[in-house]
């Protein structure tokens, strides 16, 4: 093999060393939900401004992410719906040929017991009117895109968000994909509460990139950031 041959292979593993970081894949993550800045994004994460910047700037040097500036705000977001998909395929494979990670997903997951519902059975009930569907991620990943009919109660919010439920409807909770725990605290804090309550299988992810249907707000929220 030539020197020449070999560049390919070169170009291909710097993109998958962009993938080769636990706080990089945390980013993508959060990415697929919508488009972020790095305050925003650093404070999702409970991490430094300067710790994500480096980060963002190897995936972006890897063209995995691009940017948009709206005056001293650089909103990142993936570079398409194939990054997505690449990233939510060395999801499903990893759970599915590593033992370490199908453990780790179920550690992370937390207590069992969540009655979980798939999508098409969502969307059935949703077309009946016989479920009310609770999107507990932030707000901005709400504005961003979430599944047609569900309310924006963040899990923060969620013990008092819930004014006016006569009980007449099943409560589905989602978050942003099968590693996101927040649906499934949602349901426990729900059923803590005397109210009944399903998870829906996997979350935001998943339900994009199997081209279930999607809106965004019309009037998205401002996040607050500044700078990136």
């Amino acid at each position: 093999m030539t020197a020449e041959s070999d560049e390919p292979y070169k170009a291909l593993a710097l993109v998958g060393k962009a993938f080769a970081n636990a706080k990089r894949l945390e980013l993508l993550d959060l990415l697929t939900q919508g488009e972020r800045t790095v305050d925003s994004l650093a404070r999702e994460l409970g991490a430094g401004l300067s710790t994500v910047s480096a980060h963002l700037q190897v995936l972006k040097l890897t063209s995995l992410v691009a940017t948009r500036q709206e005056g001293t705000r650089v909103h990142y977001r993936l570079a398409g719906p194939d990054v997505a998909q690449l990233y939510g395929q060395l999801r499903s494979v990893a759970k599915e040929h590593s033992p370490a990670v199908e453990s780790a997903v179920k550690l992370a997951a937390g207590a069992t017991g969540v009655e979980e519902i798939g999508p098409e059975e969502l969307l059935e009930r949703l077309e009946r009117g016989d479920v009310l569907l609770l999107d507990v991620r932030p707000r901005e990943e709400y504005d961003a895109a979430h599944i047609p009919g569900a309310r924006s109660v963040p899990l923060p919010d969620l013990a008092g968000g819930l004014d006016g439920h006569d009980g007449s409807t099943d409560l589905v909770a989602y978050c942003r994909g099968a590693h996101c725990v927040m649906a499934t605290d949602a349901v426990q804090l729900l059923q803590s509460h005397g109210v009944p309550a399903l998870r829906l299988r996997d979350g935001m992810l998943e339900w994009r990139l199997a081209g279930y249907p999607l809106e965004a707000s019309s009037t998205p929220a401002d996040d607050g950031s500044s700078r990136a």
